[in-house]
């Protein structure tokens, strides 16, 4: 219902993670100890010192000492952000600070959180935003917005999209077929049929040629050549062809490598489009605190992931004979090499040193030498914060 933006904690803070046990939500420390006991329906993560919690069809708020510090009372709720967090009460959605105060009463159809100091709602079926004393800044009057990044907002009229800034005033008249918001100081656009990038003026900085253009992150955008089944490749901010279209799929780069797909398995290049690890995986995240996970499977488990498995089982019955017969997971290091075998029916990214881990039918958490920290047993888990 709400959208958020992650903020890494101090470095002396108490980090919890939800964890749900006999159908109850509680929260546990790094070291595995319950700190505050599971007797909650439902339960979110902490932001801003806060959690969402659930006590019969209501939800609150406690604090990382188990307290309820805001009554439940909701029908739902997001996270705190920017001092305050959307709630729906009546059918309708507003914001409250971290005293339980209704801050900005619930009127909206739709309700998103700030970024940027606005945000975005709906109403009477149009987008605007607002501030965060519930002044309304842009009126009601878009079809679609993204949120603002960067200054500037794509919103769509009709069925073309611009961008505006924060008093609302069109910085660049609606006329792509499709808009992507600002990062790194560029935004992908698409004219016509084709995809490129614009900078803050609205001048074309790289023409619209592609099949589809992702947004920049880390001076590097993944682009694609040709229709569906068209080959990803890597451009930066001139433009200039830095890995040239050859891979099925393509992901960002984060913290320097990319993942890439090649005849069905997922591998990894540098920034020079250099492969660091050849396509071996039948699945693979994203480099997170220099470990990624990645799945080993056997030949049965790619046999299942093929289209073909899916039309002669049909879509559940392959996806419970993955689910029982499928890979495992483990994680691998930025030089290639894998650190921690694969041995989990199914692993998360790393937050905190820690990652979670399924084995059994229950979740755990390991560090990063593979070390059990906290053994699985857990029914469900969030990541600490």
């Amino acid at each position: 219902m709400y959208t958020s933006s992650f903020a890494s904690p101090s470095s002396d803070e108490i980090l919890l993670a939800p964890v749900k046990i006999d159908r109850k939500w509680g929260y546990i420390d790094k070291t595995g100890k319950t700190a505050i006991k599971p007797q909650f329906e439902g339960a979110g993560v902490f932001k801003e010192g806060l959690a969402g919690i659930q006590l019969g069809t209501k939800w609150g708020y406690i604090d990382k000492n188990g307290k309820i510090v805001i009554n439940p009372q909701f029908e739902g709720v997001g996270v705190f952000q920017e001092g305050l967090a959307g709630i729906q009460l009546g059918g309708k959605l507003g914001f409250i600070d971290k005293n339980g105060k209704i801050a900005i009463k619930p009127q909206f159809e739709g309700a998103w959180s700030f970024q940027e100091g606005l945000a975005k709602i709906k109403l009477g079926g149009k987008y605007g935003f607002i501030d965060n004393t519930g002044k309304t800044v842009i009126s009601p009057q878009f079809d679609e917005t993204w949120f603002f990044k960067e200054g500037l907002a794509g919103i769509q009229l009709g069925t073309k999209w611009g961008y505006i800034d924060k008093n609302g005033k069109m910085v660049l008249e609606p006329q792509f077929k499709e808009a992507w918001w600002f990062q790194e100081g560029l935004a992908s656009i698409k004219l016509d049929s084709k995809w490129g990038y614009i900078d803050k003026n609205g001048k074309i900085a790289i023409k619209p040629q592609f099949g589809f253009a992702s947004f920049f992150k880390e001076g590097l955008a993944r682009v694609k050549i040709g229709g569906i089944f068209g080959k990803w490749g890597y451009i930066d901010k001139s433009g200039k062809t830095i890995t040239n279209p050859q891979f099925d799929e393509a992901e960002d780069f984060q913290e320097g490598l990319a993942r890439i797909k090649l005849d069905d398995k997922y591998g990894y290049i540098d920034k020079s489009g250099k492969i660091v690890s050849k396509p071996q995986f039948y699945d693979a995240g994203v480099f997170q605190e220099g470990l990624a996970r990645i799945e080993l499977g056997s030949i049965l488990a790619r046999i299942l992931r093929g289209s073909l498995s899916r039309i002669l089982l049909g879509t559940i019955l392959t996806w419970i004979l993955l689910r029982t017969q499928g890979g495992r997971w483990g994680y691998m290091d930025k030089n290639g090499k894998i650190v921690i075998k694969p041995r989990f029916n199914k692993a998360e990214d790393f937050q905190e040193g820690l990652a979670r881990i399924k084995l059994g039918g229950k979740w755990g958490y390991i560090d990063k030498n593979g070390k059990m920290v906290i053994n699985p047993q857990f029914e469900e888990a969030g990541e600490f914060n």
